[in-house]
């Protein structure tokens, strides 16, 4: 898809030096990448956070699973 934006030179310029992109192109797929992992991060951790896992026995059952 192309994409036309107004980014601001500096912004654009500090993307390319942070990720190592060699252009314009690549720093942007990078960094929207980047962007789209920290939010979905973001979102799983809420959910740990409302729901939490929940350990129904401890490491002796574990143990007498793994020797059977």
């Amino acid at each position: 898809m192309k994409v036309t934006a107004l980014i601001e030179d500096k912004l654009i310029q500090d993307v390319i030096e942070m990720s190592g992109a060699k252009n314009v192109t690549e720093a942007l797929r990078i960094a929207l990448r980047d962007y789209l992992s920290r939010k979905k991060l973001l979102q799983l951790s809420g959910q740990m956070v409302a729901e939490p896992i929940e350990f129904t026995y401890g490491a002796d059952k574990l143990r007498g699973i793994n020797q059977q």
